[in-house]
């Protein structure tokens, strides 16, 4: 599953394993990694994480922000924590893995990616 994911996303970027099998990239200035779980017996999983932006200023109206541009997605849950440094946003997606081939899953992964580096054009303007 994973070796699917990372022929898939290949095609687009640049593409490294690290030691525990999961998959690291860059999309533009999105920092985003594929973990592969099964979730249950026959249920296999791949998680990925964009970590779209990272210590926003705390006096940002972030969350509003965000929550607006949350309901316009279809691929992945936007999250945005405040921390000692400001906002950090990061977008997830998990979706079952079985029967994806390389071209259909590096659609589905490049567009959650793309939909995480457009949220970080919008919030670091």
């Amino acid at each position: 599953m994973l070796d699917t994911a990372r022929r898939a996303l290949e095609r687009y970027v640049e593409v490294n394993v690290d030691d525990d099998g999961a998959l690291t990239f860059r999309h533009g200035d999105v920092l985003c990694v594929v973990q592969g779980l099964e979730l249950a017996e026959g249920l296999p999983v791949l998680n990925l994480t964009c970590v779209v932006a990272w210590d926003l200023p705390p006096e940002m109206d972030v969350a509003s922000r965000v929550g607006l541009r949350a309901g316009e997605g279809l691929f992945g849950t936007l999250g945005a924590v405040r921390g000692t440094h400001g906002w950090d946003i990061t977008l997830r997606y998990a979706f079952p893995a079985v029967g994806l081939g390389e071209q259909a899953m590096g659609t589905l992964l490049m567009l959650v990616v793309s939909n995480a580096s457009a949220v970080r054009a919008e919030l670091t303007v």
